[in-house]
């Protein structure tokens, strides 16, 4: 019955918007969460094709982020089937998800939406070994390396070419040169990408305009997990963002509480639910990718198994399999 109402959901949507309406949704719980990954973009794909040429496609976006190349593909596929694309943003949209929508012509943010800042953490061979897991790195986030460089300059008073070299010492004795490098490249990335698709909209920006963009969001707001509100996207940051309507706006609520629902995003996955007797299998879906054509699910499959040692009633999650399953 979920899919059923979701799609009557985009359907009037559609109708309201005189466009093709495509849902994204990546799910946030716990031990089975799903991110934004080069696999969606043949899915899209299928959707894409099912839609056909549009006149505009509206894509119904909600993600805490993932992979940064991605929304890259993503939007160009997109454009290969509409000329004119825009997101409608519920809720949350960080990170990937907000590189994405820079790529569109219109953001059509609920009351609750927000976005986050595009400047992600860096994680590589070379990255710091985490103390509490060896096997394990810890993310080197581009903001706080140039941060340490601007605070040694600015208020250590590190001005003169000697003292720049023994702060770069410094940095470098804490975390491997070529960490460092990665960091670099990937900000020079996120920079350029950014640009990119603010270049690709409908109406062309103004050069100034896209730096300012760029420059808020990679830079300007200090901190990685800052909620950026709808008025603020729209007066200080200059998004293209647009209110939706008495009509609109309720509909798009009601279609993030349905995936909500299905999903749980609201609530933990606990495998000591799902276990049933010693050992049993398991299956979790955890996103959807969805149209009135058809549906795609993205699934945690694998084996639940209680373990009495070294502690009683302890449950082993084992994921044999996750990936986009069509489920229309």
């Amino acid at each position: 019955m979920a899919r059923q109402h979701r799609v009557e959901i985009i359907k009037k949507i559609g109708e309201l918007r005189g466009s093709s309406v495509i849902c994204y949704i990546t799910g946030d719980r716990d031990n089975v969460n799903t991110r934004i990954a080069p696999d969606v973009t043949q899915v899209f794909y299928r959707h894409l094709e099912m839609c056909g040429d549009s006149r505009q496609i509206d894509l119904m976006l909600y993600t805490r982020g993932g992979d940064v190349l991605t929304p890259w593909r993503l939007v160009h596929l997109i454009r290969e089937y509409a000329d004119r694309f825009c997101v409608l943003i519920p809720f949350r949209c960080y990170s990937a998800g907000t590189l994405l929508c820079l790529g569109a012509d219109e953001l059509v943010m609920s009351r609750l939406a927000e976005l986050g800042p595009i400047d992600p953490s860096v994680v590589n061979a070379f990255n710091p070994q985490d103390p509490n897991n060896p096997s394990a790195r810890i993310p080197v986030n581009i903001e706080d390396v140039y941060s340490y460089l601007a605070l040694a300059g600015e208020k250590a008073g590190v001005c003169s070419s000697d003292q720049q070299v023994k702060a770069f010492t410094i940095l470098v004795e804490k975390i491997h040169p070529l960490a460092l490098g990665n960091v670099h490249r990937n900000y020079m990335l996120i920079r350029s990408m950014a640009k990119k698709m603010l270049a690709m909209h409908q109406q062309p920006l103004a050069e100034g305009r896209i730096e300012h963009i760029v420059d808020n969001l990679t830079e300007k707001l200090y901190a990685h997990n800052h909620m950026i509100s709808r008025r603020e996207a729209a007066d200080e940051i200059t998004l293209p963002v647009v209110k939706p309507d008495a009509r609109l706006e309720p509909l798009i609520w009601s279609l993030y509480l349905d995936y909500a629902e299905e999903l749980a995003l609201s609530e933990p996955f606990n495998p000591s639910e799902q276990l049933r007797g010693v050992s049993c299998e398991f299956e979790v879906t955890s996103g959807f990718v969805e149209s009135v054509y058809g549906s795609d699910a993205f699934v945690f499959s694998g084996v639940l198994e209680r373990h009495d040692y070294p502690e009683a009633g302890q449950v082993k999650v084992n994921i044999l399999k996750q990936r986009w399953r069509t489920i229309k």
